[in-house]
C-alpha cells in the first residue's frame, strides 16, 4: 500500500493533475511494483499565501509526499525517488522544483477496507 499527496500552487498543479498522476504512478509500478490497479492519489492545490516556499522555487514548486506500509528496502525507496524525478522531469518540473517525502508505518497503523492493515491480504509484494 501506498498513498500519494501532491501539494502545489493551485494554478500550476491544476492544469497538471492528470499527467502529474501519471507520472507518479509510473514511478510507484516501477519502484514499488505496485499493481497497476493500485492508484492513490490526492491533490492539494493551494493559493500562493498559504504555499509559502524559499525565493529560489518557481510556479512549479510541488511537495510529494509518500505514506506506505513499512517494507521496503532502501534500495525500493531510491529508486522510488529517482523514479518520481524522472517522470516529473518529462512533465517540465526542474529537479529544483520537486520534494520527495517518504513515511513509513507499520501495516498494524493502517486500516483499510475494514480491517487492521496487518489482518488484509494483498495480492502483491510489499518487501521489495
Amino acid at each position: 500500500m501506498a498513498q500519494f499527496v501532491i501539494y502545489g500552487h493551485a494554478a500550476a498543479l491544476r492544469r497538471r493533475i492528470q499527467p502529474l498522476s501519471d507520472a507518479v504512478h509510473e514511478a510507484a509500478v516501477t519502484a514499488l511494483q505496485l499493481p497497476a490497479t493500485k492508484r492513490f492519489h490526492r491533490f492539494v492545490p493551494l493559493e500562493p499565501e498559504c504555499f509559502i516556499a524559499p525565493p529560489d522555487r518557481s510556479q512549479d514548486y510541488t511537495i510529494i509526499e509518500v505514506s506506505m506500509f513499512e517494507g521496503r528496502s532502501a534500495a525500493a525507496k531510491r529508486l522510488l525517488i529517482t523514479e518520481l524525478f524522472r517522470t516529473t522531469s518529462a512533465l517540465g518540473l526542474h529537479p529544483h522544483d520537486v520534494e520527495i517525502t517518504i513515511t513509513e508505518t507499520p501495516r498494524s497503523n493502517w486500516g483499510i477496507r475494514g480491517v487492521p492493515g496487518d489482518e488484509l491480504a494483498l495480492t502483491y509484494q510489499v518487501e521489495v
